[in-house]
């Protein structure tokens, strides 16, 4: 019987030395990782905890705008290695973000609500969002 084929799990260091090409030792190192996974040699998955990193990171640290970041992370999630089962919520999150003044996760909440799965907050946002959402 075949093993099955491995999925990584991409940190956030990766992505962002992948992205930033900022680092002389690690950058390379995730730009070849991730030309495997673009090319989808190699199957990963980028949890949306990481991406929720990421976004911080490149927006606090580095001063990366907005449009750039969600640019960024939205063509990383579209390579053809990526195997996240909730890809199109991540992607949903990610154009709520660039549309509004909310931040990630909030938006991250937001795109994961339906009338099964209903935010309970006390943020405004929601509502904005278009989330499925109720105050307490």
């Amino acid at each position: 019987m075949k093993s099955p084929k491995k999925v990584y799990l991409i940190d956030t260091n990766v992505v962002l030395r992948y992205l930033l090409g900022d680092h002389p030792k690690f950058s390379p190192k995730a730009a070849a990782f991730m030309s495997d996974v673009f090319e989808g040699t190699r199957k990963a998955e980028i949890p949306d905890v990481v991406i929720v990193e990421c976004v911080y990171v490149m927006d606090k640290y580095y001063g990366v705008p907005k449009n750039e970041i969600v640019e960024k992370l939205s063509g990383i999630l579209n390579f053809s290695g990526i195997v996240n089962p909730d890809r199109s919520r991540i992607l949903e999150a990610l154009l709520r973000y660039s549309n509004s003044s909310a931040d990630i996760v909030d938006c991250i909440l937001a795109a994961h609500s339906s009338p099964a799965k209903i935010v309970v907050s006390f943020d405004k946002d929601m509502e904005r969002l278009k989330a499925v959402f109720e105050t307490l």
